[in-house]
């Protein structure tokens, strides 16, 4: 969008799937920030677009070491989202970047899809749902159902969603057990939720929810050994990231009855026009990667990841910054 007004700051967007950028671009006005929107698919792409930049905000894009070692004079990466395994965080400290995402971004809506998730798969009302769309009107097909009260729900994680999952499903009457080796059982306390090691949850859990970042400590935190130390008739829940798990050994899982069902919004990666193996299993409930969404997340989404930006263009420091170690080098305000 050309304007002829003389910015004081260029702010890209690499790449995003909204359809207007408007609210980003009332809050960079207010710091006399220009908005340019890319839809970069190279790492060439990403370089020249972006070289000259003040600040980026990115959704997908991966902006590895090279694309951040091109960067002339940008301060902030902002990333629309929670999750940032997609941009090398150690290379953006290095050249003395700040790493923002939007940290307090769609809590509500990804708590309620997990409960949603383990909710309908414990109920079965898929698979009732099919049987009778199909003729078929008999509760036995779903046998065994069980009562939810006094069973235990497993959070892998024990972030702002994991927690609000907790309070979720205590209103159910589930016993919330955790594990996260970062959180203190004292903290865990203050929710009712008791802390538990890997083993002990998976062999303990009626259900377990995933809620847990994508890094090299827990990709495929979910495997064949994992799985086989769950219930016969417990569930897995995950709305985090697809390779939280491994997907053949889960295939395998369900079709073996390792373990009664899952309920997944997000697969290792998005599947061609073939689809997935998984698809083929009645016990498992998938949505396409849609828990964060509603009309007032994403609003929120384009405003705090836009805000964080221009911040920094301002002389703050980001109010969700990630690499704390930056303020040692430049003048920010805290």
């Amino acid at each position: 969008m050309s304007n002829k007004k003389n910015y004081k700051f260029k702010v890209v967007i690499t790449d995003a799937d909204f359809k207007d950028f408007e609210i980003e671009r009332k809050e960079l006005e207010k710091v006399n920030a220009n908005l340019t929107v890319c839809q970069c698919k190279s790492e060439d792409e990403l370089i020249e677009a972006t070289k000259d930049a003040d600040g980026l905000i990115v959704q997908y894009a991966n902006i590895n070491r090279n694309v951040i070692k091109s960067l002339k004079k940008c301060k902030i990466i902002s990333r629309y989202g929670i999750g940032v395994d997609t941009l090398d965080i150690q290379a953006a400290t290095e050249h003395n970047i700040c790493i923002a995402n939007v940290q307090e971004y769609c809590l509500d809506e990804v708590s309620d899809h997990a409960v949603t998730l383990a909710l309908t798969s414990i109920r079965k009302v898929v698979i009732l749902n099919n049987a009778v769309k199909n003729g078929i009107w008999d509760f036995k097909i779903a046998t065994p159902v069980f009562r939810l009260k006094n069973r235990k729900f497993g959070l892998l994680g024990f972030g702002n969603i994991a927690r609000k999952v907790a309070r979720k499903m205590q209103v159910f009457g589930f016993k919330v057990i955790a594990y996260d080796p970062y959180i203190p059982s004292s903290v865990m306390s203050e929710y009712n939720v008791e802390k538990m090691e890997l083993e002990e949850l998976l062999r303990e859990s009626d259900v377990i929810s995933l809620h847990l970042p994508l890094n090299k400590h827990t990709k495929y935190i979910i495997s064949e050994k994992e799985l086989k130390l769950m219930k016969e008739e417990a569930f897995i829940i995950n709305t985090s990231r697809g390779p939280l798990i491994n997907e053949n050994d889960l295939y395998h899982a369900l079709k073996e009855k390792w373990i009664a069902g899952a309920g997944l919004d997000v697969l290792e990666e998005i599947p061609d026009n073939s689809g997935s193996k998984l698809f083929e299993l009645d016990n498992l409930i998938i949505t396409p990667h849609v828990a964060f969404y509603s009309e007032e997340s994403l609003n929120d989404l384009k405003r705090i990841a836009a805000l964080e930006v221009a911040q920094v263009l301002r002389g703050e420091a980001p109010t969700f910054l990630l690499n704390k170690e930056v303020l040692e080098n430049n003048s920010l305000k805290a």
